[in-house]
């Protein structure tokens, strides 16, 4: 629809410059410039190369996604970006370019939450969100559990890692195998030719006295290390594929055990899975199970849109416009540890008039 919010997103959290555009819930534009090849060979991501690589791809990506949305920047009704949680270095690239097009083009400015977000993007390819959602997201620095009785602004944190997030154990245990870097999509391919229960590796915080929804990979990143180091030291084959297939199953189990509780406990009769790792196949395949037969209905993003990108930013900034939320302003500043409590960081005086957002006013840079 015309009169819905026509938004931009900027996410630089961490490797990849994403810009999105999103009319309402409807995708223009999702550009993405990637640097994960330059870190490929540091085995995990650089942040000073990262930053780097941001300032490099703004403008470019900018102008790309402008140009696969046909829209004039002028046209945009706010610009959303990633305030955090992320790498300090890489989220100042991104609020900084945010705040200039704003004061440029005299736009409404939203610094957004980065879970949040993931969140948010599934509206996207499946629709407004219920309320509340149970949100289960996984990715190479968090893993979390977060009821969302309003994504704009109430997040609730029900539970979270309490050290290796999954994703950064996939990478661990992809360089103890020497699979390369990232190690999920590698992973999760050669899981698929082995056998998920030829190891059994422990799951970690499953216990009757464990914390209910916290996530804990650490201990199972040490016990694979050490099951491929004793094979080793003893002369032995290391079978890749059944290490890929009983490390990942250990994994998911966990995650989509507890997804499931939480959404009995609370009551909520479905589950969204986002971030990176949204993309493994297993954990998509194991969660529909779970899900179907608990009564739960899944709601799981393409996998382009798990990873970070510029349209799940515009999705929420979309969201802020649509129910009249205070906009940011020049003060915002990038937060690396943003609370996920924290759907946006709005101006302190929360006072701003949307019709008029700032009182200077420059030409468009863009036509």
């Amino acid at each position: 629809m015309a009169d819905e919010p026509l938004v931009l997103g900027i996410e630089t959290s961490c490797d990849e410059t994403g810009v999105g555009i999103v009319r309402g819930t409807t995708l223009l534009a999702d550009a993405v410039a990637s640097s994960v090849d330059t870190h490929a060979r540091y085995g995990g991501v650089v942040p000073e190369i990262a930053s780097r690589a941001h300032l490099e791809a703004m403008v470019p990506t900018i102008e790309r996604a402008l140009k696969q949305a046909g829209v004039s920047a002028r046209d945009l009704d706010g610009i959303a970006v990633t305030a955090g949680p992320g790498l300090a270095g890489a989220l100042l690239v991104g609020v900084s370019a945010a705040k200039a097009y704003a004061y440029a083009l005299n736009k409404p400015l939203y610094g957004v939450n980065h879970l949040a977000s993931h969140i948010c993007v599934d509206q996207l390819e499946h629709g407004p969100l219920p309320e509340p959602t149970m949100a289960l997201l996984v990715s190479g620095g968090h893993s979390s559990l977060l009821l969302a009785p309003d994504i704009t602004s109430d997040v609730r944190p029900m539970g979270a890692t309490i050290d290796d997030a999954a994703g950064e154990a996939f990478d661990k245990i992809a360089r103890v195998l020497d699979l390369g870097f990232p190690g999920g999509p590698v992973i999760d391919r050669l899981a698929r030719e082995g056998d998920p229960e030829a190891i059994a590796f422990p799951r970690g915080l499953s216990g009757p006295r464990d914390p209910a929804y916290d996530f804990s990979f650490s201990g199972l990143k040490t016990a694979v290390a050490r099951w491929i180091e004793a094979k080793r030291a003893a002369g032995e084959e290391v079978p890749v594929r059944d290490v890929a297939a009983s490390f990942q199953e250990a994994v998911v189990d966990v995650l989509t055990r507890k997804a499931v509780r939480a959404c009995k406990d609370e009551g909520v009769d479905h589950l969204m899975i986002g971030g990176g790792v949204a993309a493994n196949s297993r954990l998509r395949a194991l969660a529909e199970e779970r899900c179907e037969r608990a009564g739960i209905r899944l709601r799981v993003p393409r996998p382009g849109l798990c990873t970070d990108n510029g349209a799940m930013v515009a999705a929420l900034g979309a969201e802020m416009v649509a129910r009249n939320r205070p906009v940011s302003d020049f003060e915002l500043s990038a937060d690396s540890s943003l609370p996920v409590t924290d759907p946006h960081v709005p101006s302190p005086a929360h006072d701003h008039d949307h019709d008029h957002v700032h009182e200077i006013s420059k030409e468009n840079l863009y036509s």
